[in-house]
């Protein structure tokens, strides 16, 4: 074949897998979008990375943004506008952590409220408990919320500087007329012990729509009834539940109709192993206009949630409420979430018959055993008997 006619076939190839691949290229498939999602309460967008830049768009919390571009710590972003510019990373979170924060609204969207709260500052929703963990949704003051559990963490401290080394001395030749000493060298004393942590509550919220995660407990206030907000006496209320109402015409309360509750309270230290530690039922005088303490229990190991209902005692219908109560020290804490998990568990029942409160027993308590008298001494009759019939003579 002459030389031309195989450099026409080359050429002709060449072409043939050029067009081959131009063909592939075309039907390639592409790769899927990128999302970030905008964790600041408000940052602006930046036309390029330099000191001196323009900003581009402004972007709030919760917007999701379009990844065109990587670099170190930067994001190139588009919104649903069409604006391009650059974000920080610190200002956003990426598809994975969004999707966590979906999930754990999913897994938690039925959970029973243990008692509702406000936010008394803008606050963060954390992904677990702790001020370190990843945070996305910023909810603003006087949000309401549904508060589901509580878990207490190690409080954050500074980082701790490593020890500096001690200096190490010269060893000096020994002297050959020196006596050997016999004294013997003080050992260094033992290191004190660590203190414990410093913890912090938590509580695992829900809002409105149904936004779920973590924030820290200081930043919430329980929504507790006016009218016993002052009974505390110097504790902290972890609940108020309405047991029932009374009437009562010449009260302040609608219709006439004053609440009575059972109220649930703590100390203000954190980082407890139990959810309550004190129980109260606030009754409603009708005589004095005035609610009153008709049952406490101080000094337990109480845990949420509690149980408020009613039922039937000898055609009556009384309202009841339930608790459970650690019967032992033992206590596990979740490394993963914080939560307190007791080895033993007692649930206390107790109802209300007019204004006192009383236990209920499990259907399997036995009744307590009838006192026995002992019969007396056979000698002691015989006296007894004697001293009679003297008497009668």
């Amino acid at each position: 074949m002459p030389s031309s006619s195989r450099y026409i076939l080359a050429r002709l190839s060449w072409l043939l897998l050029l067009v081959a691949v131009a063909g592939c290229g075309r039907f390639a498939r592409k790769p899927p979008t990128e999302y970030v999602y905008v964790s600041a309460k408000g940052t602006f967008m930046r036309d390029r990375l330099a000191a001196v830049s323009n900003r581009v768009a402004q972007v709030s919390n919760g917007q999701r943004l379009i990844v065109v571009d990587h670099a170190r710590r930067f994001f190139k972003v588009k919104t649903e506008k069409g604006e391009i510019g650059w974000i920080d990373e610190r200002a956003v979170i990426d598809q994975e952590s969004y999707d966590k924060f979906k999930a754990l609204s999913t897994d938690h969207a039925h959970d029973p409220v243990i008692v509702p709260g406000i936010l008394r500052d803008d606050s963060y929703l954390h992904i677990a408990p702790g001020r370190q963990t990843e945070h996305y949704y910023l909810f603003p003051e006087n949000t309401k919320l549904q508060l589901l559990a509580r878990a207490s963490v190690p409080k954050p401290g500074p980082p701790q500087a490593a020890p500096a080394p001690r200096p190490t001395k010269k060893k000096s030749a020994p002297e050959t007329t020196a006596k050997p000493s016999t004294a013997t060298a003080k050992e260094p004393p033992a290191p004190a012990p660590a203190p414990p942590p410093v913890l912090q509550d938590w509580w695992l919220v829900r809002d409105s729509q149904g936004r779920t995660g973590w924030i820290w407990s200081r930043m919430i206030d329980v929504d507790i009834p006016n009218e016993i907000s002052g009974l505390a006496e110097g504790q902290r209320y972890v609940g108020a539940y309405v047991l029932r109402t009374v009437d009562d015409p010449e009260s302040s309360f609608p219709n006439g109709k004053a609440p009575e509750y059972l109220a649930l309270m703590n100390s203000w230290k954190e980082g407890q192993p139990y959810d309550f530690d004190q129980v109260r039922v606030f009754t409603w005088n009708t005589r004095r206009h005035r609610y009153e303490t008709a049952f406490r229990q101080r000094n337990l190991q109480g845990y949420l949630p509690v149980t408020v209902g009613s039922q039937v005692f000898d055609k009556q219908t009384e309202p009841v409420f339930s608790y459970k109560v650690a019967t032992g020290d033992d206590v596990a804490i979740d490394p993963q979430t914080g939560t307190a998990h007791p080895a033993h568990l007692d649930t206390q029942t107790f109802r209300m018959e007019g204004v006192l409160v009383k236990k209920v027993e499990p259907p399997s308590a036995a009744p307590p055993p009838k006192p026995v008298t002992a019969a007396p001494p056979a000698a002691k009759k015989k006296h007894k008997t004697e001293a009679r019939h003297r008497k009668h003579r």
